[in-house]
């Protein structure tokens, strides 16, 4: 066979292999691209999970493989810092938790099937969350646990909904058995009272049984009186609910108030000048400020401020959702607060139990706040604190207007669509879940938001920020810096920016207590709707520059 003929065939037998090669590359690229558009849709979606997305290697050292960007949000670390540090996981559970946790790991490891656990974590800010911990092995053709893949998603906001309810619930309970048991009691305590007076009527005074029989009868008094103190907490006391203006009761009692807390304790009174009326009880509602101001003076063995104010509020459903139990309303609030020692979690949580008491033995029964709870329930009201330790105390009791439909001149105007105009406000919270609910407000209504979460992350923003800030909303009271320095160090670098305060005590307790500053102050109070926020902002935004400002 001649050269040319071996050429033909050579190019005759080789075309065909050809174009299965280049076919076979072009379904191999085809099918490269797809697997990476498939990667990138399921990366797309995992990091679009509002939870920390991880797959962890089964071995001792806890080595992640894989975690999704939201452990940023969730716990201030960023991916790469979490895969580095084979500590992450471990060192960001809650101490109290962390044997529990490890140990319920190590023994769960090789499980066949998902696992679930609920613990605290402990942000890189200080932040204390819960989180549900969910996992699977992954395993190989042969059965062995390639990885562990799993999810943790942030269920704060549902325990702290389910404590609540919980802490409803054992009151409840508790005050149906106070009021069955005092039913009874009384009953014992009415022959105890009724015989040993009949008693002290006939025996001489100059018998040696007198003192005896005496005190007998003093002690059924005593237990009488902690009966009827039962009742009240049972909400079974008898009452005479009338139309009521808490201004009036406040006013009326402020004598008594003030001989009752001495002259270390100054007395604050602030009413609202057109408060709504509610229902319920005067006496129990004296009674209630009565406790209030002597738990008060009691935190204030060196003297300090007792403030009582009255305001008409607006319960929407934010707020609904974040108290168990609360409806969306209309409420007169009557707040107690004080610059004392303040309270701790673990005593905010006993607070309204009948006979828990911080006060040493023999100062006190520990029904007081348990007599308050009651009255409050009694009144369709609600009543929670607001404490922390160092910073006093806050008592906002709620109780539903009876009179919701305002005088003409007082009608609320309508609801706002959007009353900002682009511009920037800068919102300082410590308070993860309020920063985003009032940004998104904001966001909603047509404003600009920068968001930081403490004071010296506030700075660093605005030196790098290099357009407006209208205005800073910030909490008043945070951790190493207070509202009331953060609003003076960034008036330096903004002179022209306004500054709205906000906090969860009220108004006259901030300012008295030093936490606010100058004459003319602008202050929302916690919590607030979003049309009071809106309108607030719109307020001072509209206000004229002082002048010198």
């Amino acid at each position: 066979m001649s050269p040319l003929s071996r050429t033909a065939e050579h190019v005759w037998m080789s075309q065909p292999l050809e174009r299965a090669f280049v076919e076979m590359v072009d379904t191999l690229q085809k099918r490269e691209v797809e697997l990476h558009a498939a990667e990138e849709r399921y990366r797309s979606m995992v990091e679009a999970i509002p939870a920390v997305v991880y797959a962890v290697r089964p071995d001792a050292v806890f080595s992640t493989s894989y975690v999704s960007p939201y452990v940023e949000t969730l716990l201030g670390v960023s991916p790469g810092e979490w895969m580095a540090d084979l500590e992450s996981w471990p060192t960001h559970i809650h101490p109290e938790d962390r044997e529990r946790v490890l140990s319920e790991w190590r023994r769960r490891i090789c499980d066949r099937g998902p696992s679930a656990c609920e613990y605290r974590m402990t942000a890189a800010d200080g932040r204390v969350l819960w989180v549900r911990d969910t996992r699977t092995p992954a395993r190989d053709s042969e059965g062995r646990v390639r990885d562990i893949r799993g999810f943790l998603v942030d269920i704060t906001d549902q325990r702290r909904v389910e404590d609540q309810l919980r802490q409803s619930q054992k009151l409840e309970a508790i005050g149906r058995l106070a009021g069955g048991i005092t039913h009874d009691f009384n009953n014992v305590l009415t022959i105890i009272t009724g015989y040993s007076d009949l008693l002290l009527d006939r025996i001489p005074v100059d018998s040696n049984l007198r003192e005896a029989v005496s005190e007998i009868n003093s002690a059924g008094y005593r237990a009488a009186n902690l009966t009827r103190q039962l009742l009240a907490f049972s909400r079974k006391q008898e009452c005479q609910p009338a139309l009521l203006d808490l201004n009036a009761v406040v006013t009326d009692l402020e004598g008594m108030l003030r001989r009752l807390i001495g002259e270390d304790v100054e007395l604050h009174i602030t009413p609202n000048a057109t408060l709504a009326t509610v229902c319920a009880d005067r006496g129990q509602i004296e009674q209630v400020l009565v406790n209030l101001a002597a738990n008060a003076r009691d935190a204030m063995p060196a003297g300090g401020l007792l403030t009582i104010e009255t305001q008409n509020l607006e319960l929407d459903g934010t707020f609904s959702r974040m108290h168990a139990g609360v409806r969306p309303g209309s409420y007169v609030l009557l707040a107690v607060s004080d610059t004392g020692a303040g309270m701790d979690e673990t005593t905010k949580s006993h607070l309204f139990e009948p006979f828990f008491t911080t006060k040493e033995r023999g100062r006190g029964t520990g029904l007081g706040l348990s007599i308050v709870y009651g009255i409050v329930k009694q009144a369709g009201g609600h009543i929670w604190v607001y404490s922390e330790p160092g910073r006093g105390s806050c008592f906002k009791i709620y109780i539903p207007q009876v009179n919701c439909l305002a005088p003409e001149s007082q009608a609320p105007a309508p609801a706002l669509e959007q009353n900002g105009g682009g511009e920037t406000v800068l919102v300082v919270e410590d308070e993860d879940r309020v920063l985003d609910l009032v940004s998104q407000v904001l966001w909603n209504h047509g404003f600009r938001v920068l968001q930081a979460r403490e004071g010296s992350a506030a700075l660093a923003l605005t030196r790098e920020f290099k357009g407006t800030i209208d205005v800073m909303l910030t909490d008043s009271v945070m951790p190493y810096m207070s509202g009331r320095e953060l609003a003076r160090r960034l008036g330096e670098l903004r002179p022209g920016m306004k500054v709205l305060y906000m906090s969860g005590y009220t108004e006259s307790s901030v300012a008295k207590s030093g936490m606010l500053d100058g004459e003319e102050r602008d202050f929302i109070q916690k919590p607030f709707s979003a049309v009071a926020l809106v309108r607030k902002i719109r307020a001072l935004l509209d206000a004229p520059v002082a002048k010198g400002g």
